[in-house]
């Protein structure tokens, strides 16, 4: 029988050796599941992942291995940006998983993976280290103070959106990417899809490629959407997306004074990378 994961879980991604690995946090549980393909893939550097995992599954049950059976499924963003079931395990599933993978890079790997597992409970311990962690990584990619200080507060305020929404009973995933469309074209005229292929992005974060300005707009579309939602208490998700629409434009209105007073159009084509190339030519 295959592991049932219901626990509702958030989506992240973690590196390895600048690799993307798909994970969810169990909070019922306390503990990560992984994407399998992901660390299949690192591991066998194969141009066929999938394959080379099903035939490992195939090996596995064959053999009449209890790993098979700790397998789970989990809906996870693929590259087209679409959620889909992708095979997932646990820490200690996946331990005893890459013993049947021949890779150098095994135990390195497994290193990481415990490294990974601790900083999530230090972080449910003390939820200022997520922070930190979070301030560290910005850091390292380049970013200024200024944006990390914007980008952390832009987060707390989307957390605070969210948890109207399921107040509201909005449903996590395509009605909360929904209202986020809504609110994100009535504030810069641009779908989010419009908008990503605005600056030239295809699996990375939007919120991670916007400036200083585009940030503080979101986050005041986003902030004003719910506040309206908490006076007027919506109870359909029509109303909801209305509510998201109103938002949105708020903000959409204070992006146009801002653009009348100094004439230059705030939502930018750049994106951080080409944002810090700017940077780097200025300062020399």
């Amino acid at each position: 029988m295959k592991t049932k994961i219901t626990t509702k879980i958030p989506h992240s991604v973690v590196l390895f050796n600048q690799k993307q690995v798909r994970r969810y946090w169990n909070e019922k549980k306390e503990q990560w599941y992984f994407s399998i393909i992901d660390i299949i893939e690192i591991l066998t550097k194969s141009s066929r992942p999938r394959k080379y995992w099903n035939d490992l599954k195939s090996k596995l049950s064959n053999e009449g291995s209890e790993v098979s059976e700790k397998i789970g499924h989990l809906k996870m963003i693929a590259p087209d940006g679409k959620k889909r079931k992708t095979d997932v395990a646990s820490t200690e599933t996946l331990l005893r998983l890459i013993q049947s993978i021949p890779s150098p890079k095994a135990e390195p790997f497994k290193l990481w993976l415990a490294k990974v597992g601790k900083e999530r409970l230090d972080e449910i311990a003390d939820p200022e280290k997520a922070f930190n962690r979070a301030i560290k990584t910005y850091s390292q990619k380049g970013y200024s103070k200024e944006w990390i200080n914007q980008r952390l507060k832009s987060i707390e305020v989307r957390k605070e959106l969210t948890d109207e929404w399921q107040t509201r009973g909005v449903k996590e995933g395509i009605e909360f990417a929904i209202l986020t469309d809504e609110i994100t074209h009535a504030w810069s005229e641009m779908s989010i899809k419009q908008y990503k292929k605005f600056k030239n992005l295809k699996k990375e974060n939007l919120r991670d490629n916007m400036t200083n300005l585009e940030l503080v707009l979101n986050m005041l579309a986003e902030a004003t959407t719910t506040e309206i939602s908490k006076e007027k208490k919506p109870k359909t998700f029509p109303a909801n997306r209305q509510i998201a629409k109103q938002g949105g434009k708020i903000a959409g209105n204070t992006r146009k004074e801002i653009e009348k007073q100094t004439g230059k159009k705030i939502v930018s084509s750049k994106n951080i990378k080409q944002l810090r190339s700017q940077k780097l030519k200025k300062l020399n």
